[in-house]
C-alpha cells in the first residue's frame, strides 16, 4: 500500500495526466487536430471528392480509396504517428517544459517591455477595449507568429538541425496525426522562439495602445487561427490533393503545397516552409505553386529512413545519433555537401 501511495502520485502527474489531456484535446478547438477542424478538412475532401468523381477526374470509387484507405490509414508509419500523438503528451510534461522552464526566466515577457517602454518614454494615454484594436491586435500576433514559424521550419532544414526535424519529414504516408511527429527539441526551441518574439511585439502594441489589449476569439480560439484552421488544414498532411491555384498560393498555403514540402524529388527541396501563409515563401524565395492537377508525389526521406523511423524509440533517439555522427564526421572530413539539410555522404 505504501508503494502504491508512493508510485501513484507520481504516475498521475508523468502518464494519466498527460495523455488524458492530449486525449480529451480531440474534443476542443483549441488545437488543429480537434474532431471539429477535422470533420471541417474532411468534409472538404468529400467535396472535392464528389466533383472530381462526377467530372472523372479521379480513379477512386469510394470516399474512403480517395482519402486513402487501409493503405494509409493503417500503414505502419501512420500507426506510429497516432501512438506518438500521446507519447508527445508524456515527452512535453517530462522534458519539454522543465527545459523550457530553466530558460524562461531570462527571456522578457510582454509586461517586461509594456514596462520598459513606459519608463524609457513615459505613459501613453489609454486608448481602451474597442473590436478594432483587438482584431489588430490578434491580426499582428498571427502574422508574426507565422512568420517566426516560417524562419524556424527554414532553419530546421538546415545541416546541423536537421535531424531532428527529420523525425517529421520521415513518414511515407500523411495523415493529420502526422503534424504531431515533431521532435521534442523542435517544440523547445519553437516554445523559446515564440515566448520571445511574442512578448516583444505585445509588449509594444500594449504601450501604444496604453495598457493590455485582449485578442478577439471565436469560440475560445483566435480568431484567425479559427478561420485558417477550417480552410481543411488537416488536409496537408493527407492524400487528398487540394490546390487553391497559382495566383492564391501566393498568399495562402494549400494542403497541396505542403504535400510538395513533404515530397522527396530534388525538384521540390527547400521549399513551401510556411505554415499558413506562403506570402513568407514567396517574399523570401521559397515558394512552390500548385495547379489543380494533382502531381504524382512520393513522401519521406528514402527507403532505408523507413526501415529506421518505425519506432517510438526511433523518432525520439536516432537525430541525437545522427548529431554525433555528423560531428565525428566533421572532425575527421571538414567538407561534405548539404542539400535540403540532408547532409550527403
Amino acid at each position: 500500500m505504501d508503494a502504491f501511495a508512493f508510485v501513484y502520485p507520481h504516475l498521475n502527474e508523468w502518464l494519466i495526466e498527460p495523455v488524458s489531456r492530449q486525449f480529451l484535446g480531440l474534443f476542443n478547438l483549441n488545437g488543429r487536430l480537434g474532431a471539429g477542424f477535422l470533420l471541417i478538412s474532411y468534409a472538404i475532401a468529400y467535396g472535392l471528392f464528389r466533383y472530381r468523381k462526377q467530372h472523372s477526374l479521379t480513379e477512386a470509387r469510394t470516399f474512403g480509396q480517395f482519402i486513402g484507405g487501409r493503405r494509409v490509414h493503417l500503414h505502419r508509419s501512420a500507426l506510429l504517428d497516432y501512438r506518438y500523438y500521446f507519447v508527445r503528451a508524456i515527452l512535453k510534461v517530462a522534458l519539454v517544459l522543465p527545459i523550457v522552464h530553466l530558460v524562461d526566466p531570462y527571456i522578457l515577457r510582454s509586461g517586461d517591455y509594456l514596462a520598459f517602454f513606459g519608463n524609457l518614454w513615459g505613459a501613453r494615454p489609454r486608448l481602451g477595449e474597442n473590436l478594432a484594436l483587438a482584431l489588430l491586435y490578434g491580426l499582428g500576433l498571427f502574422l508574426l507568429k507565422d512568420l517566426i514559424h516560417y524562419w524556424l521550419h527554414r532553419a530546421f532544414h538546415s545541416r546541423w538541425l536537421w535531424e531532428f526535424h527529420k523525425v517529421h519529414h520521415s513518414a511515407p504516408v500523411l495523415v493529420p496525426a502526422t503534424a504531431s511527429r515533431v521532435h521534442f527539441v523542435e517544440k523547445i526551441v519553437e516554445k523559446l522562439a515564440l515566448t520571445a518574439g511574442l512578448g516583444l511585439y505585445a509588449g509594444g502594441f500594449w504601450y501604444l495602445c496604453g495598457g493590455e489589449v485582449g485578442r478577439y476569439t471565436l469560440f475560445g480560439v483566435t480568431y484567425l487561427v479559427f478561420i485558417f484552421n477550417s480552410l481543411g488544414a488537416n488536409l496537408r498532411h493527407s492524400h487528398v490533393w487540394l490546390s487553391f491555384g497559382p495566383r492564391l498560393e501566393h498568399v495562402l498555403n494549400s494542403p497541396a503545397q505542403h504535400q510538395v514540402h513533404h515530397s522527396d524529388a530534388p525538384r521540390h527541396f527547400n521549399k513551401n516552409f510556411a505554415i499558413n501563409l506562403s506570402l513568407w515563401d514567396w517574399l523570401f524565395g521559397t515558394l512552390y505553386v500548385t495547379t489543380p492537377t494533382p502531381e504524382p508525389l512520393r513522401f519521406g526521406t528514402g527507403e532505408q529512413d523507413q526501415r529506421r523511423y518505425l519506432t517510438v524509440y526511433s523518432l525520439i533517439v536516432t537525430p541525437f545519433v545522427e548529431t554525433a555522427r555528423k560531428l565525428l564526421l566533421l572532425a575527421r572530413r571538414p567538407q561534405r555537401v548539404a542539400v535540403r539539410g540532408r547532409v550527403r555522404p
